[in-house]
């Protein structure tokens, strides 16, 4: 059980209870090195597991495995499932995430070249046959990129302040391409378009399309130019100071859409990466934040999850729904794959406990405050919108042979 004391003068307690390890490295040679980081999607009374497999010189894939229940293996592939193919993802395919939306399967994933990590989308309308359909992010340089955000002006400094994480000393011409991975999708249209959210540190950023192709150069030239406004949310507490992104895909209820996400924290003992449930966002418009946890719901605290190929994560990219017991599923240090649980319907209580008043979502909140059962009392303090904190970019960018950053 997780309690916490003293915030905003209440005490909280959400329980979380620790499921363990679902599935660890094999023998197998894709993945004899970890297994991390899995997209999970229930059918039935099935879960479905699509895992990032690592194998020696941090060459990654995806594996497969089928769960009967939230937690028991029934069925897991000796082979991968998806590999690399193309030049963008020469040196692996990582960290994916799946929805279905309408007739189709949707897994974004990361495609890592041994220098960028940007990320991609597969479809399918099976969940067996998958076909790649590419990169789906900024097709520009760090230093474009930089100079489009700067034209457009009130974009949080930290947005273009992290040369020491895309250039090494040592090599300051090289060219490096724009990082942007965690996408992930809605599980559904919302108003007529598809909807992914993606991650340009520090913060979460959102695009909308009626159609994937329209993501040309220049739709991302517009979309720069009005950056600002494609932020959905950026790091504002303790937990989640040096950057966020994107988790589990967007679980729909009827007072928004619950996101969790992971926050990192640059520490005196190096990063530390929580799972930070979590976020609501309005169901029409989900750039609006309506309400957002001042704490991460769990964080590492088993020795398999602050000890392993890399220390202090915990990072939840999947979850089920099983009557009200919600399933996370997250890479543990890197090296394994584990579950929570917790009761869903404790969670939206506690978010609605949290609504912000925050620029203008006062209609918003009023809204979802008249929803409420009248035993459920919610503290709606208006305020401006919370401080950013001053947020630390020490990291460096990864070794070429490895992509550690999430």
């Amino acid at each position: 059980m997780r309690s916490i004391k003293h915030i905003n003068n209440k005490f909280i307690m959400i329980e979380v209870k620790r499921e363990g390890i679902i599935l660890s490295k094999t023998d197998l040679e894709f993945e004899n090195e970890a297994v991390l980081n899995p997209a999970v999607i229930r059918v039935g009374d099935s879960v479905h597991i699509f895992y990032r497999a690592v194998q020696l010189w941090n060459q990654s894939t995806i594996g497969y495995c089928r769960l009967d229940g939230p937690l028991n293996v029934v069925e897991r592939w000796e082979k991968p499932f998806i590999t690399s193919e193309f030049d963008y993802e020469s040196q692996g395919v990582e960290d994916p995430r799946i929805v279905k939306i309408e007739d189709t399967y949707y897994m974004s994933y990361t495609g890592y070249d041994g220098v960028n990590a940007r990320g991609a989308l597969a479809t399918s309308k099976d969940l067996i046959h998958f076909e790649k359909q590419g990169l789906i992010v900024p097709p520009i340089s760090y230093a474009h990129f930089v100079f489009l955000v700067e034209s457009a002006g009130k974009v949080n400094e930290n947005y273009y302040h992290n040369h020491n994480f895309y250039y090494q000393a040592s090599d300051p011409e090289e060219k490096i391409l724009l990082w942007d991975k965690n996408v992930v999708f809605f599980p559904r249209r919302i108003n007529g378009n598809l909807v992914f959210l993606h991650r340009i540190r520090p913060g979460i950023q959102l695009v909308s399309v009626e159609n994937l192709d329209e993501l040309t150069p220049e739709f991302w030239e517009e979309y720069f130019h009005s950056f600002q406004d494609h932020i959905v949310m950026d790091p504002i507490y303790e937990h989640e100071s040096n950057y966020i992104g994107s988790g589990c895909p967007p679980i729909e209820t009827e007072h928004g859409w619950l996101l969790i996400y992971h926050g990192v924290q640059d520490t005196n003992e190096g990063l530390i990466y929580s799972a930070c449930a979590a976020v609501l966002l309005d169901l029409d418009d989900p750039r609006k934040e309506v309400a957002r946890l001042s704490y991460p719901l769990f964080s590492p605290e088993l020795e398999w999850e602050k000890e392993g190929d890399v220390n202090n994560v915990v990072f939840p990219t999947g979850a089920a729904l099983f009557g009200d017991t919600l399933f996370i599923y997250y890479g543990a240090a890197d090296s394994h794959i584990a579950c929570v649980s917790l009761k869903f319907s404790a969670l939206i209580a506690e978010l609605l406990t949290n609504i912000k008043v925050v620029g203008n979502n006062t209609d918003t909140v009023n809204e979802i405050k008249s929803k409420l059962p009248v035993k459920l009392k919610l503290t709606l303090t208006p305020k401006d919108t919370p401080k950013e904190p001053k947020v630390r970019l020490k990291s460096k960018r990864p070794p070429k042979t490895k992509n550690n950053e999430k």
